[in-house]
């Protein structure tokens, strides 16, 4: 059976610290392929962020282009609306019935795991893989298989942030993202 890692989120932008922890569960579960999920209006948040869908999914494809295993997977932003983890991965698993799915969340989404809509159901048919991160304490009652990756304090706020203030993002995003950024005058950049 394939297995497909799943990393969903605003990718607003996307920043290595997205990179790095998709290949580590990629190397750590033997995966065969990760699917970068921007989503199109996250439940979370009022809104997606500063940058506009097309700008979110051209930067997540410029971050991932290089790396034959890292795909782009463009079904909750097709679906349009609040995009559902439940609804997504329903979607997905009638498209792709002999696929496991492995959805990898950091360890502020295992916090929050109840919260999350039909989280019961969603349990079913769906394997979570758990990365730490700053300032969680990654602990839930639900099965989340855990990986460990190197602890980075990156976040695409900072990275919003370091381009407003107009200090460096070197070694933060892909080259091939900052100069998207800075060719489309996103986050206050020039």
């Amino acid at each position: 059976m394939k297995k497909v890692g799943i990393l969903g989120g605003t990718f607003n932008p996307p920043h290595n610290g997205h990179l790095i922890i998709a290949n580590e569960v990629f190397d750590a579960l033997k995966l065969d392929e990760i699917r970068f999920m921007p989503n199109a209006v996250p439940p979370h948040k009022e809104k997606a962020g500063d940058a506009e869908l097309s700008h979110r999914l051209e930067m997540t494809r410029l971050a991932i282009e290089d790396t034959p295993y890292f795909l782009l997977e463009t079904a909750e932003i097709s679906r349009g609306g609040k995009s559902y983890t439940y609804d997504t991965m329903v979607e997905l698993k009638a498209e792709e019935p002999d696929v496991d799915f492995f959805f990898i969340i950091g360890g502020d989404s295992i916090d929050s795991l109840k919260t999350w809509y039909r989280i019961e159901d969603l349990i079913q048919f769906v394997n979570f893989v758990g990365v730490g991160r700053i300032g969680s304490t990654g602990e839930t009652e639900y099965p989340v298989t855990k990986v460990d990756i190197p602890l980075i304090d990156l976040s695409s706020t900072l990275i919003r942030n370091r381009f407003v203030e107009g200090k460096t993002v070197k070694f933060l995003i892909p080259e091939k993202v900052e100069h998207y950024i800075r060719e489309e005058c996103l986050y206050g950049s020039n």
